[in-house]
């Protein structure tokens, strides 16, 4: 594997957690939303609220499923049968919802991605579900950008991976500057993507992303 392919892999697989770091059980996450009720001045002991620790708690775990997903695997099974296929596959208008790391609320977009094959090709539902392994977690835009092009360029090795991400972030459209009509466009060209402005300009018709 290349230099730049172990770089690349190492985003994928890096997670950042202290040693000491000990998932907390069921009982302790749906008290910790008793606690931020009572904090945003409420009572959870209110008919209302009574089920509500429960049912945050599971949202989160499908919010957050992403921790539990390798997005490799999602990738490993290719295709080597393409009768020499060699031009670009694009998926575009990926849906997907993740969370800021910093405020906790939602940025909803859409992914768009593109690889040239080598000699194997993979299924496109993979190309969506790997989107989706990392926009269930915690997330910046930029860093996710990065993750989803890595995980192709790493498993893959194509000769070349695009990946665009646009994006509207409730951190700035429902708290702070309120902003609500910005979107948030992000990009990771990786080989002959790189290298060759007219296979990104093909890339950008070919995805609708004029």
């Amino acid at each position: 594997m290349s230099s730049s392919r172990v770089q690349a892999s190492s985003v994928v697989t890096a997670l950042s957690r202290s040693a000491d770091f000990i998932k907390p059980s069921r009982e302790e996450a749906e008290a910790a939303v008793r606690t931020l009720l009572r904090w945003a001045g409420d009572d959870p002991n209110r008919e209302g609220l009574l089920d509500t620790p429960k049912r945050v708690v599971k949202a989160y775990e499908e919010f957050y499923g992403g921790y539990q997903v390798d997005p490799e695997e999602i990738l490993s099974r290719t295709f080597s049968e393409v009768d020499g296929y060699d031009e670009m596959v694009v998926l575009g208008d990926i849906d997907f919802q993740s969370h800021c790391e910093h405020h906790m609320v939602p940025i909803i977009g859409k992914a768009y991605i593109a690889y040239l094959p080598e000699t194997r090709v993979v299924g496109i539902s993979k190309l969506a579900r790997v989107v989706n392994a990392y926009a269930r977690r915690l997330q910046i835009q930029e860093r996710m950008t990065a993750q989803v092009a890595a995980a192709i360029d790493g498993v893959l090795q194509p000769r070349g991976v695009a990946v665009v991400l646009r994006s509207h972030h409730h951190c700035m459209s429902t708290r702070g500057v309120r902003q609500t009509g910005t979107s948030m466009t992000t990009s990771r060209m990786l080989g002959a993507f790189k290298n060759d402005g007219d296979l990104r300009r093909e890339f950008h018709q070919l995805a609708g992303l004029g």
